[in-house]
């Protein structure tokens, strides 16, 4: 056995020989690794030193753009050549629209903007409002017992502070600390002085008050570099509407490179290029209030589309495109009680290619002039509704319309056919009594005649101005149903134009029947155009919310103080554009694309203009003009050769 004392007399064995092909290599002193050490240290002090030497010689950004010299004076500073002055913005007015400061961004001078936001807590300003409102109310009520007359001024600072109070509470605004600085640059003082004027000058105009830096002309231009470091403090409280209203780039374009001039930019004085079949759908809405250019800035685009190849179907319901539509040639249908032009509401939907079936044809149909129905007869119960859609289906078999015929050869039935087969069902009575006056009595001329009228030119136009008040809703849902059958037979490039549409949002079947031409009119390359006047007619109807939505192209322009908060609402606008839209001129406003709005104001060239005019004095002259015109030529004619 091996044991560990056996280990111990082994020890004295001599060592292994070395392998051979391997030698060991002697471990380094103490004194050599420091000296390796010193010598690494060298040889970095030297790259070092050839790096600085190299980098002297290197053309650097600060080289290129720093000024050879710099020389500050109390009010401006000289930059090499360059002279430069800072100006702050100190006091903004009660209001401010949007895009106020858009003119000073186009305009032809050099200069630097700087506007920081230094974000409050609520709590400190609602700490702040509480007071204010307080000593305020106390001032008031002061006034009012001593029998000193009202103060405007302090009732009106009252009512902001508590309308600010509510908001920051609830959320929708919140508080801010904003600094304006606009650095100037000049080749000469003389120049300096000039565009600092003008610019102080715009200021005023706008009640905002400003100020040129004085012994802080260097704080001011660094105030103004992209270091965001803000040297000379001037702060301004305000929430964040106004706030988003001061932000100074707000212009945006709607110039493509395609479509028609709906107008200028008023942010920018750029054009206002667009073409409405590029967005997801081409349907637009025009809010505006009477005498407002609404009308006007429609037959604008009708008559530029016009030139582009697309066809335009105007329903006009006061006689407002006639001259136009004379001018261009188009066609000009009076639907009314006496004239010749009729319209019957049985007729069958066109049938769209070849799949389009029988039973579905004459479903569509029956549905489309029950709507109708309703609309004639008022409201009708569960039992009424039930014999009209029985009684509708017997009137189409009547003139052999059915599922198994051929709908190329029949003859569509007219209301007259529709009432003989209520007459003879029990129950229907009552509907007979209420639908006869559309058949015998009074309204007998509208709704019971074959149709005689066709679309086949460029620009046709039904007028139902003629029509008395109660008629005008049918005569239109009757235009709109049959306009829809013809485009629904034929893909082609059309615009729908529906003028004063709350007519049709009055009652839930006609509003039900825009809508539903709205959200599908885009499958037959079709765009409606809905225009209103009686914009809370309008807007209180669901489905005239829901028509908003389905229009990726909306025009407002100047509105009323009835429906301005409505509008607010409904479109989100901001303060400055509600306000813009309450003082705008006639023909201005916001137009809205898609994710994109700017202000916008409708110029028409002088022969568009004496085309489009909706102005009585300027028709009146035409008139006039046309009538000298044909007496002196019927004179021409008479005299002896």
């Amino acid at each position: 056995m091996f044991e560990p004392q056996d280990l111990q007399q082994n020890n004295n064995f001599p060592p292994p020989p070395p392998v051979s092909g391997f030698k060991v290599a002697p471990q380094p002193t103490s004194a050599q690794l420091k000296q390796q050490e010193i010598k690494a240290i060298e040889t970095s002090k030297e790259m070092l030193e050839e790096e600085k030497i190299y980098r002297r010689g290197i053309v650097t950004v600060r080289d290129l753009i720093s000024p050879v010299a710099m020389e500050i004076n109390p009010s401006y500073l000289k930059l090499g050549e360059q002279f430069v002055r800072t100006i702050f913005v100190f006091e903004y007015p009660r209001y401010i629209s949007v895009g106020w400061f858009a003119p000073i961004i186009n305009m032809d001078i050099t200069a630097d903007i700087a506007l920081y936001f230094y974000p409050v807590k609520s709590s400190v300003i609602l700490k702040q409002l509480k007071k204010k409102v307080g000593v305020l109310e106390a001032g008031i009520v002061g006034a009012a017992e001593k029998g000193a007359p009202r103060d405007p001024l302090a009732e009106t600072a009252l009512r902001d502070m508590e309308k600010l109070r509510d908001d920051l509470t609830q959320g929708i605004e919140h508080f801010f600390q904003i600094s304006l600085y606009v650095t100037l640059y000049a080749k000469t003082l003389e120049e300096l002085d000039q565009t600092s004027e003008r610019l102080e000058n715009f200021f005023g105009q706008t009640l905002i008050y400003s100020r040129r830096v004085f012994y802080q002309a260097e704080q001011g231009f660094n105030s103004t570099l992209p270091m965001s470091f803000d040297e000379l403090q001037v702060f301004i409280n305000m929430n964040s509407s106004p706030a988003a209203s001061s932000f100074p780039f707000v212009s945006s374009d709607l110039t493509s490179d395609k479509g028609i001039l709906y107008g200028i930019n008023r942010h920018n004085n750029s054009l206002i290029l667009f073409d409405r079949f590029s967005m997801q759908n081409a349907n637009m809405v025009v809010f505006a209030q009477a005498g407002s250019g609404k009308s006007y800035a429609v037959k604008l685009e009708v008559l530029r589309s016009m030139m582009f190849g697309t066809d335009v179907i105007i329903i006009d319901p006061e006689r407002e495109y006639s001259h136009l539509c004379e001018a261009v040639g188009g066609t000009y249908i009076n639907i009314s009680l006496n004239s010749e032009a009729k319209i019957n509401p049985f007729d069958l939907p066109r049938a769209i290619g070849e799949d389009a079936k029988p039973a579905d044809i004459i479903r569509n149909a029956v549905i489309t002039v029950k709507g109708l129905v309703r609309l004639m007869i008022g409201d009708a119960t569960p039992e009424e509704d039930s014999i009209i859609d029985r009684a509708l289906l017997e009137t189409y078999a009547k003139k052999d319309i059915t599922p198994e015929a051929d709908l190329r050869y029949v003859e569509p039935p007219v209301m007259q056919d529709f009432q003989d087969i209520l007459e003879g069902m029990e129950g229907a009575d009552n509907i007979v009594i209420r639908l006869k006056k559309y058949t015998e009595g009074t309204f007998a001329g509208l709704l019971n005649n074959p149709t005689n009228v066709k679309l086949d030119n460029q620009l046709v136009v039904f007028s139902v101005r003629d029509l008395e008040d109660e008629l005008k809703p049918l005569a239109i849902y009757m235009i709109v149903n049959y306009i829809w059958n013809v485009v629904r037979s034929e893909l082609k490039k059309r615009i729908l134009v529906v003028d004063e549409a709350w007519w049709l949002m009055q009652r839930e079947d006609s509003a039900k029947f825009i809508f539903a031409l709205v959200k599908r009119c885009r499958k037959y390359y079709l765009g409606v155009t809905t225009i209103t006047q009686d914009v809370n007619d309008f807007l209180t109807s669901p489905y005239g919310q829901a028509i908003i939505n389905n229009s990726a192209l909306q025009l407002l322009l100047k509105q009323s103080t009835a429906a301005i908060d409505l509008i607010q609402k409904t479109f989100l606008l901001t303060e400055g554009e509600k306000y813009l839209l309450l003082e705008c001129g006639v023909g201005e406003g916001i137009f809205f694309a898609g994710a994109k709005h700017v202000a916008i104001k409708t110029i028409a060239s002088y022969s568009e203009d004496q085309l489009i005019t909706s102005d009585p004095r300027q028709l009146l002259e035409i008139e006039q003009a046309k009538k000298e015109f044909s007496e002196a030529m019927q004179g021409n004619q008479e005299e002896p050769a």
